[in-house]
C-alpha cells in the first residue's frame, strides 16, 4: 500500500522521540515487575508450606499461580496505558494543522491509519517482549508450561490491537489529546466490564453481553486454549474500529 512504510517509520520515530513513550514504558515495566514479584513471593510462600505438607503439593502450579496472574495484570495495565499511546495519533495532527496535508498527500487513508496502527502495536509488542524476561527467570527455578505462555502473549497482542484500534478512532474525533485519552479509556473500560452484566441478564442477552466483553475472550488464551472464536472476535473488533476511523477521516476530507 502506497505510503504505508513512510507513515509507519514516521510514527515509530515520533514515539521514540517523545518522552511520553519512555514514561509510559517505564510505568508499564515497573508495574508488571511489581505484580510479578508479588506473585513469585506468594508462590514461594505456598511452596514452602507445601513442602511441609506433602498432601498440598498438588495445589502448587507455577503457571496457575505466577504466569496466568502476570498476564491478567498486564492486560489491566494495557487498559490504562494504551489510551496514552494512541491519544496523539490523530489529535496531534489536528492540533498542529498537519492532518490536512497528510490527507491531501498522494497517500491512501488506509495507509495512514494502518501505518499508525501497526507502529503503535509494534511499540506495545516491544514492551510485552521485555516482560518475557520474567518468565525466563522463573523457568530457571521451576517447570514452566510454555504452551500457555505463548498463547497468553498471543492473547495480549490481540487485546492490545483491539485497544489501539479503538484509541485510533477516539483520537480522530478530537484535536485535544487529553479528551482523546479519556474517551479511549472510557470506551475500553465499557467493553472491559460489560461482561459483568451477563450474570444479571437473561440467557439470550447474557450471551451477547459476554461475547462483547474484551475480558471474556482473553481468559482462554491465558489458560493455554487457542480458540478461533476468540481470535476472530479480536480481529473483528480491530477491523471494525479501523473501518470507523477510515470512514470518519473520509467524511472530514469531504467536508474540508
Amino acid at each position: 500500500m502506497k505510503g504505508f512504510k513512510a507513515v509507519f517509520k514516521r510514527e515509530l520515530y515520533a514515539f521514540f522521540a517523545s518522552p511520553i513513550f519512555y514514561v509510559v514504558g517505564a510505568i508499564f515495566l515497573i508495574l508488571s515487575g511489581y505484580f510479578f514479584y508479588t506473585s513469585v513471593a506468594y508462590f514461594s510462600l505456598i511452596s514452602f508450606q507445601a513442602a511441609q505438607n506433602p498432601q498440598a503439593g498438588g495445589m502448587v502450579n507455577l503457571n496457575e499461580m505466577v504466569v496466568k496472574p502476570l498476564f491478567d495484570d498486564m492486560s489491566i495495565i494495557l487498559l490504562l496505558i494504551v489510551p496514552l499511546l494512541t491519544m496523539r495519533l490523530f489529535a496531534e495532527e489536528k492540533k498542529n494543522g498537519t492532518i490536512e496535508l497528510l490527507l491531501t498527500y498522494p497517500i491512501r487513508e488506509g495507509a495512514v491509519v494502518l501505518g499508525k496502527f501497526l507502529a503503535t502495536l509494534s511499540i506495545v509488542f516491544v514492551l510485552l517482549a521485555l516482560t518475557a524476561v520474567n518468565v525466563f527467570i522463573i523457568s530457571r527455578f521451576g517447570v514452566v508450561e510454555w504452551g500457555p505462555v505463548l498463547t497468553g502473549y498471543c492473547g495480549l497482542i490481540l487485546l492490545a490491537a483491539g485497544f489501539i484500534s479503538l484509541g485510533l478512532f477516539t483520537s480522530a474525533l478530537t484535536q485535544n489529546q487529553i479528551i482523546a485519552a479519556v474517551l479511549g479509556f472510557g470506551a475500553l473500560l465499557m467493553f472491559w466490564i460489560i461482561g459483568w452484566a451477563g450474570s444479571v441478564s437473561g440467557p439470550g442477552v447474557g450471551q451477547v453481553v459476554n461475547y462483547l466483553s474484551l475480558l471474556e475472550h482473553l481468559d482462554p488464551f491465558t489458560k493455554g486454549v487457542l480458540d478461533t472464536r476468540d481470535l476472530i472476535y479480536y480481529l473483528n473488533f480491530s477491523v471494525f474500529f479501523i473501518f470507523l476511523t477510515l470512514r470518519y477521516l473520509d467524511s472530514q476530507k469531504i467536508r474540508g
